[in-house]
């Protein structure tokens, strides 16, 4: 049993889920379209909340958050569960297979066996479509593989379950109901809204343009008050959050880029392709962050490289990214 699926590999899993779920129902969506509208850009630093026994660093808003805004903004409707026990979850899907539903969900990476194994660590937010069963194996629409790939039934099983940090608990989600009109502009423009209202007028000082301020003053004291050999695991962590895992944070700006780009085209507004270019230099600003925060971690040639220089070089990301959101705080769609 086999759902006409088209499988298209994208950037970024969820981003990739949402738009190829939609596409099934005749909605064409590119994946910044759907970032942009989903409202994924965000920051936050968090000290308190941690994976691999260090603070998270995140880029992005929580996993699922994505398709949740996107569906709701067009007016669609979903079903989302999730289980205790595996065999009711691999029951379930099977009910929706036999229907002709594709179904994502959320599984860890860390036991892919699909996934190349450097590409394998603790992550159990990754997003993946299952759309049928052939031969004793699953179908799977991985965004971040080229091909589709399969899994078996234990297989599948053991990533839906995975345990650790945010443990997927077989959570898997799939589209009920699809409005005969659907308003993309008003969805972009609640999209842009809800960003920039997240990015700039959050109070707490851990989310959003404060959140960058934040971290830059935390990495400030960490020699001091964590010690070298901390201070360098906490640096690596915010570098993994940055450049590996997921999209990583300056690939999320360049993907809200291209949204802006497509967005000024579709809402006849030109004045949002000078932002997007600016969106984009704020990913390069990021990409130098990495690249200077490497050589302090691996102590190369780094003399001129401190953490007060990294924390200064975040300062200066956050004044550009609170520049771009000032300029779209207000969109509207007139």
């Amino acid at each position: 049993m086999k759902i006409d699926f088209q499988h298209k590999q994208s950037a970024h899993c969820e981003n990739g889920v949402t738009s190829n779920l939609l596409n099934y129902y005749g909605i064409k969506l590119s994946e910044p379209m759907v970032f942009g509208i989903g409202s994924g850009y965000f920051f936050s630093h968090m000290p308190f909340y941690k994976l691999n026994g260090m603070p998270v660093t995140s880029f992005r808003v929580l996993p699922g958050w994505i398709f949740k805004r996107v569906t709701h903004r067009l007016g669609i409707k979903v079903e989302r569960k999730k289980f205790t026990n595996p065999d009711s979850s691999m029951k379930e899907l099977d009910d929706l297979l036999n229907k002709g539903i594709p179904t994502g969900m959320l599984v860890g990476v860390f036991q892919l066996p699909y996934f190349p194994k450097e590409y394998r660590f603790h992550f159990n937010a990754h997003n993946l479509t299952v759309f049928g069963r052939e031969n004793g194996h699953y179908l799977i629409s991985d965004p971040i593989m080229e091909h589709i790939e399969t899994l078996t039934y234990d297989e599948l099983v053991r990533v839906r379950f995975a345990h650790g940090t945010y443990p997927p608990k077989g959570r898997m989600y799939h589209i009920t109901h699809v409005p005969k009109n659907i308003d993309i502009n008003s969805a972009i423009i609640t999209g842009i809204n809800k960003t920039a209202k997240d990015m700039l007028g959050i109070p707490v000082p851990m989310f959003g343009i404060k959140g960058i301020r934040f971290l830059a003053k935390r990495m400030r004291t960490w020699p001091e008050k964590y010690g070298q050999k901390m201070a360098i695991l906490n640096l690596g962590q915010v570098i993994r959050m940055l450049e590996e895992i997921g999209t990583g944070g300056a690939g999320f700006r360049f993907i809200y880029a291209a949204f802006l780009q497509e967005s000024a085209e579709r809402l006849n507004k030109r004045w949002l392709n000078d932002v997007s270019v600016e969106m984009t230099a704020t990913g390069d600003a990021w990409r130098e962050f990495a690249v200077m925060a490497a050589r302090c971690f691996k102590n190369r040639d780094n003399a001129n490289i401190t953490y007060d220089s990294l924390a200064d070089r975040l300062m200066y990301i956050a004044d550009r990214e609170e520049h771009v959101f000032q300029q779209l705080k207000d969109i509207s769609v007139r």
